[in-house]
């Protein structure tokens, strides 16, 4: 199935070879293009023969117009290399031959291919000058030197001829002006779709990065004080340490499914996940794992329903500021408060301190991701001490938005 859209991506952004230059090797170095130049070369002289049957009052092809017709078209072999130059000496070996009197024809051709690479290559006023000097020179030959120059006998152009002519010219200028903007376009697009990708992709280890550090915080915290009060009552109280061991073990697998959750979206990117995402639902198993630390955590308001992704976040930014108090705070109580009017969710969690540590209030990775995680939402975090002493952390989060959104 990739292999069957393959085109169809390839022209809406630009065509196959659009990601190099046409001639180019892939580590950027250009190369000879030898077939494009085979092909031109017989083209020119099939095509010049064919055309001096057609036009009896010119000079018949021999083998000196050959020979001018192979020099201006193997000049398209230097045509990546040296695009200026290409471009005025298959100007100079056109006007030579035309001024030669040998027949009109295919030998313009080479002068089209020459300008479009000139041009492409971003050498414009090469292109233009070569192709002007080609026209300026052609109407002092056709309308004074014509006299001294073969065929013998021939007339003085008109001027009409010239206009025609120099509009031909005019118009494989144009061409290959086109081509150079439609070619800048790709670039662009291609330059913008990488972006796009480094963007989601930094985006996708932000997320990775917050959800990781939300569960192993959190459970690193918990485990963290009931080691703390197993060994301080493994003697002296053995039950209480070993409800202690059974709470670091509960944390423990708890915090293991929660990694193999975000580590199995890097093993298969955008594979549906084997577990839902966390919510307001498990708030009740948190404010557990947090009394199990010794926090008593009251819940004031009723809890709302929720997008998943505006769910995730109040789950992480209540489980990150409950994390904090428990390590930063010395306070034993905290208050996690719901507010919600149809379009926002108001969602405040204070503690009365005081602060235990330099850290007051968290580290900066745990704050930094809570506003990263309500910014995403189009939301607002304020972290901060509170007047009356201790840390509040206030979430405003909009919670109107779609699923698809």
């Amino acid at each position: 199935m990739e292999e069957q859209r393959a085109p169809e991506r390839w022209w809406r952004h630009g065509p196959p070879w659009r990601d190099a230059p046409d001639g180019a090797e892939p580590h950027g170095t250009p190369r000879l293009p030898w077939r494009t130049t085979a092909l031109i070369t017989a083209f020119v002289l099939i095509g010049s023969n064919f055309a001096g049957h057609g036009q009896p009052h010119r000079v018949p092809l021999d083998g000196y117009g050959r020979v001018l017709l192979l020099a201006a078209s193997l000049l398209l072999l230097g045509r990546h290399r040296y695009p200026a130059a290409v471009a005025f000496g298959a100007a100079a070996a056109t006007l030579g031959y035309l001024a030669a009197g040998y027949p009109y024809g295919p030998v313009f051709v080479v002068v089209a291919v020459a300008c479009f690479s000139a041009v492409v290559a971003g050498r414009r006023r090469a292109a233009w000058a070569s192709v002007g000097l080609l026209w300026a020179g052609h109407a002092l030959v056709a309308l004074w030197l014509y006299r001294w120059l073969p065929p013998a006998g021939d007339r003085r152009a008109g001027l009409t001829q010239e206009i025609v002519i120099g509009t031909w010219l005019l118009a494989i200028v144009a061409l290959a002006e086109l081509a150079r903007v439609r070619r800048e376009q790709w670039a662009r697009e291609r330059a913008d779709r990488a972006e796009a990708a480094r963007r989601r992709a930094d985006e996708e280890r932000l997320r990775i990065a917050r959800e990781l550090h939300d569960v192993l915080a959190h459970s690193i915290s918990v485990i963290n004080v009931q080691a703390g009060m197993g060994l301080a009552l493994l003697d002296s109280d053995p039950e209480q340490a070993r409800a202690a061991l059974t709470t670091i073990k509960a944390a423990s697998k708890e915090a293991l499914g929660e990694v193999r959750q975000v580590l199995d979206t890097l093993r298969a990117p955008g594979a549906a996940p084997r577990a839902p995402a966390p919510g307001l639902d498990r708030l009740p198993e948190l404010v557990e794992q947090a009394a199990a630390a010794g926090l008593t955590v009251e819940v004031e308001g009723e809890l709302p329903r929720l997008p998943p992704g505006a769910d995730l976040a109040a789950f992480r930014i209540v489980q990150e500021a409950l994390t904090n108090v428990v390590r930063h705070s010395g306070s034993r109580h905290a208050r996690v408060r719901f507010a919600h009017d149809g379009r926002a969710l108001r969602l405040r969690v204070d503690d009365d301190g005081p602060a235990t540590g330099a850290d007051a209030g968290g580290s900066g990775s745990g704050l930094a991701g809570m506003r990263e995680r309500a910014a995403a939402l189009g939301g607002t975090i304020e972290a901060g001490p509170r007047p009356g002493g201790g840390f509040r952390v206030l979430a405003v989060l909009p919670s109107h938005l779609r699923e698809d959104q």
